[in-house]
């Protein structure tokens, strides 16, 4: 972990500080971009509240972490977010076991907040996103081929940003782009021809670095890709608050109102658990399948 992370993470100083610095900086040194930094986040609410609480981190109790996750919930922090955080601490104190740190897991019989199952995501329907690619193509060809690869591609803003203009190709009369994915897999992607055509648009005459770069030639990060979201969002006369990411949702179920196989959706979205993908087929029929349909019709043939 480097000084800057060792520093964002400063614990409680002890006679144990050198090993709990060694055991953070270990255990994030396992994961990579947003993940490790999500986690880093984490860590770091926990380590500032041991240390106001003047509890040092490997003498922590199952009771100081049940103490936190209240204090967070006091705080405003949203069920998803105390769950994450104490999932974070969990992994972090299984780390210490297995480095032989501690002799038990104090996380290990946390109680976590129950969370909906259903995607919360504002996701766009079919016409929705017909009138949010409008308005893409009237706007400038950046903006055109990140909503393209976003809505028609179901990519996470984080790997259509993380994109470099190196990693497309053509396979067979395919147009296609390598794609890095979560946990370091790389997968190759077809690109319909809209999006292809975008896609080259965007990058002009340039032969290298991101596809995606702002007006100073710098990659372009997820802030400024969120905001190109709701300005087209809000031309195309759509009310919904949406994000990036809202347009993976709207993808995967715009691909299942299509009809393709649940198991082709789940490899296009790059869902390692099935379950996941049948989530979003699961909200998505709550409405058309709703009971009041079928019992409406059955009454109606009796009172004929």
């Amino acid at each position: 972990m480097g000084s800057g992370s060792a520093r964002l993470l400063a614990v409680r100083r002890d006679d144990r500080d050198l090993e709990v610095q060694l055991a953070l900086g270990g255990f994030l040194a396992g994961y990579s971009g947003n993940t490790r930094f999500a986690y880093q986040q984490d860590l770091r609410r926990f380590v500032e509240w041991c240390s106001h609480h003047d509890v040092a981190m490997l003498d922590v109790r199952r009771t100081h972490i049940e103490l936190f996750a209240r204090w967070l919930e006091h705080h405003g922090a949203a069920r998803a977010t105390v769950g994450r955080r104490l999932s974070t601490v969990a992994g972090f104190y299984r780390y210490c076991v297995e480095e032989e740190l501690l002799t038990h897991n104090p996380a290990a019989n946390v109680r976590r907040p129950r969370l909906r199952h259903e995607p919360t995501i504002s996701g766009l329907d079919r016409n929705e996103l017909g009138a949010f690619l409008v308005q893409a193509g009237l706007s400038n060809a950046k903006d055109h081929a990140l909503a393209c690869l976003l809505a028609l591609n179901g990519l996470r803003v984080s790997e259509a940003l993380d994109a470099d203009i190196e990693d497309l190709g053509l396979e067979r009369g395919h147009h296609t782009l390598l794609v890095h994915r979560k946990g370091g897999k790389t997968v190759l992607v077809p690109l319909a021809p809209r999006t292809a055509r975008t896609v080259y648009l965007a990058v002009g005459e340039r032969l290298g670095g991101p596809i995606f770069t702002t007006i100073d030639e710098r990659r372009m990060n997820r802030h400024q890709a969120t905001r190109m979201v709701r300005r087209l969002a809000k031309r195309a006369g759509i009310d919904k608050k949406i994000s990036p990411h809202s347009l993976r949702h709207s993808f995967i179920t715009a691909a299942l109102d299509a009809g393709v196989p649940l198991r082709d959706v789940q490899e296009a979205a790059s869902h390692a658990d099935p379950r996941t993908t049948m989530r979003y087929d699961r909200a998505r029929q709550s409405l058309d399948r709703h009971a009041t349909y079928i019992v409406a019709t059955f009454i109606a043939g009796a009172s004929r």
